[in-house]
């Protein structure tokens, strides 16, 4: 017995030095292995989390601006229904009764956005959409397309002056790749006169500041996608459904209350006014989530995808080698573009005013992030 109750005391005093020396050494480790500790393991679930959010945001982008690109083609050629600008308006009606019932059941909270920065995120959008319209009608389809490529160097001039943005070689080279590849496919033919020149001039600016305001505003006030397009969507609507049907009778010399409504007709309208809810949300989304300059490259993605769907549904008219190696350049150009921008000296993400942001700007910047992530 006696030896036993040793044994007991031997172990317990044991047991007491060995937390004793765990104790001594958790003392002297530095506070900062802990915070290490702490801010590291979730890393790798976040990060997966994020890839994974930011592939559902594309591919919800990419399925919904194809389907209303296939549903307007629809509804003008076959329907003849052809007043653009008055659909857009319609676009954001439905836009704004999706914010306002989501609104009304407490998915969006209330948040605040000067009305000065309304306007002009308005004006910017409004000019974008019919200045893209004028520009089509008064130009070559060819020049059209080269304005539309133009919208990706006009915005890495506004992030470089505007975020003091900047851009590795790489990174330049892939997006010079991309312009290439989607030019060879797109463009057939060109022709400019000075009014479409000046039409495109209008709508590519417009049209980059407009995607430049989606990004920022979201940063600077805190908002996330909801409630962007809750600020922005009933102001665009209402100002478009004013304009629009003057704006539509000077572009096609036809009246919106002339036209001749049918149940097919209405139908497609009202699919279009749906799908397009997807389509707003989803750029917002994924401007918010990257960068209007992200946006516009890999929305070239999406004139690949429709290029090819429409080889795949509607016959291979058109289809040759030029239009092949297009793609094939295009799509080389994307996957650079992805792994440039993807390294931390990829440059996309790099500012020259604080290369060091403060924890507080970081803050800011998850937080943004984390109310998109809950959004999407």
């Amino acid at each position: 017995m006696r030896c036993t109750g040793e044994k007991n005391s031997e172990a317990g005093e044991l047991d007491w030095v060995e937390k004793i020396t765990k104790a001594k050494f958790l003392e002297v480790l530095p506070k900062e292995f802990f915070y290490l500790h702490k801010m590291t393991m979730p890393v790798a679930s976040k990060a997966d989390s994020k890839a994974t959010l930011d592939a559902a945001a594309w591919a919800f982008n990419i399925v919904t601006s194809v389907g209303i690109i296939m549903v307007n083609k629809a509804l003008m050629a076959t329907y003849g229904f052809r007043f653009a600008t008055t659909l857009t308006g319609l676009h954001f009606a439905a836009t704004t009764f999706m914010t306002i019932v989501l609104r009304w059941t407490g998915h969006i909270q209330s948040s605040h956005l000067p009305v000065s920065e309304i306007l002009k995120f308005v004006v910017c959008g409004n000019f974008s959409i019919v200045g893209m319209n004028v520009s089509l009608m008064w130009n070559t389809v060819g020049f059209y397309q080269i304005a539309k490529l133009s919208i990706i160097p006009v915005s890495c001039f506004l992030e470089v002056v505007l975020d003091k943005m900047r851009y590795s070689r790489d990174t330049k080279l892939s997006i010079l790749l991309v312009l290439l590849g989607v030019a060879i496919c797109t463009v057939t033919d060109m022709g400019v006169n000075a009014k479409g020149f000046i039409a495109a001039f209008v709508a590519v600016w417009a049209t980059s500041l407009q995607q430049y305001y989606v990004h920022n505003l979201q940063r600077k006030y805190a908002l996330g996608s909801f409630d962007l397009l809750g600020h922005t969507a009933p102001v665009q609507a209402a100002s478009l459904l004013l304009l629009g049907p003057f704006v539509d009778y000077c572009l096609t010399n036809e009246k919106v209350n002339a036209y001749t409504y049918t149940v097919t007709s209405v139908y497609f309208i009202m699919l279009s006014c749906t799908i397009a809810i997807g389509t707003n949300l989803s750029q917002f989304i994924c401007i918010g989530r990257f960068s209007a300059v992200t946006f516009q490259v890999l929305g070239h993605m999406k004139t690949i995808l429709i290029l090819a769907l429409g080889f795949i549904l509607f016959g291979k008219d058109g289809l040759n080698v030029q239009v092949v190696l297009g793609m094939v350049i295009a799509i080389m150009g994307m996957i650079w573009y992805g792994n440039a921008s993807s390294k931390w000296k990829g440059a996309e993400t790099q500012n020259l005013s604080s290369p060091n942001p403060k924890p507080q700007e970081q803050n800011g910047l998850l937080e943004s992030n984390e109310l998109d992530d809950e959004k999407v």
